[in-house]
């Protein structure tokens, strides 16, 4: 299932006098796109090697990796299970939940306090399940590094800078893994989505050993994560309609933005190439449509 992948550069309108592409992992597919295909590519590998037959992660109940997974084992023929913060009473009538049940994943609703200790939960309930499979919140792991880093390789090497955006890090420690490893000067500009996200510098060096072509934007993530502010949503309505590419208020939106107000503040020179990222996730629109 992990093979061919439709994902094309394209030229974007709405930054007319810079050359901006957009990657467009967005379109490798509708429930299992962007960063969630590139990390899971080498997790179910993984699992075929150790001859497991149940996956089981970690989400909240907006979360896209959930429903990836859900959909990504159910095309695989595996078991898929889910523990997901919150309460299942607050949670009823919630979208993407629904997709993962009909893809056959059974969800385990806890507190927030439990859903911290994620190895104990797994123990707890699976301690004895020699199929099951432990898969991080995220899809998180050298895995994933691995299949985010395969990305660089899709790109022109006289790329000057990547843009993509950040909750933990693991996308954007593979990309600066396959930065290094091609021997590519390009810088690779982060956007976290969370208050406080300079943490991801630390994360992104554990994976990397060194971050000297990272550069952090810790000033665009509105608030928080899943937060957003009226420009915000103003902006991705004006963007949507300019470019007809969904964007979405917890990551993409965010990074456009950043990208926006760095070209108005002439943050780039007009010869530069740049790429921005788009790592799919637009389930996500379903947890905050009330907001357009």
């Amino acid at each position: 299932m992990f093979t061919a992948i439709y994902s094309p550069l394209q030229q974007l309108n709405y930054f007319s006098e810079y050359q901006i592409l957009v990657k467009r992992d967005d379109l490798i597919d509708p429930y299992i796109s962007g960063n969630k295909w590139r990390k899971l590519k080498y997790i179910l590998a993984a699992a075929e090697v150790q001859q497991r037959t149940h996956l089981v992660t970690f989400g909240g109940a907006y979360s896209n990796h959930i429903v990836a997974t859900a959909a990504a084992c159910a095309r695989a023929g595996l078991k898929s299970t889910a523990f997901v913060r919150g309460d299942a009473t607050e949670c009823a009538g919630n979208e993407m939940l629904m997709l993962c049940r009909l893809f056959g994943m059974e969800l385990i609703f806890t507190d927030r306090l439990s859903y911290k200790n994620k190895s104990l939960l797994f123990d707890t309930y699976f301690a004895d399940d020699k199929n099951a499979l432990f898969v991080d919140e995220g899809g998180a792991g050298t895995e994933a590094l691995k299949g985010c880093a395969e990305i660089i390789a899709e790109l022109p090497a006289d790329t000057d800078h990547i843009f993509c955006a950040a909750g933990t890090g693991t996308t954007a420690a593979g990309l600066l893994n396959g930065i290094y490893r091609a021997g590519l000067k390009t810088r690779l500009h982060v956007v976290p989505v969370l208050k406080g996200g300079d943490f991801i510098a630390d994360e992104i060096a554990r994976y990397t050993g060194h971050t000297d072509q990272l550069i952090l934007h810790t000033t665009y993530h509105f608030g928080g994560y899943a937060k957003t502010r009226p420009e915000l949503i103003d902006f991705i309505k004006k963007f949507t309609r300019s470019e007809g590419m969904l964007i979405d208020p917890v990551y993409t939106g965010k990074m456009f933005y950043a990208i926006n107000d760095l070209l108005k503040n002439n943050y780039f020179d007009p010869s530069d190439k740049i790429i921005a990222l788009h790592t799919g996730g637009l389930l996500g629109l379903l947890g905050m449509k009330e907001k357009f």
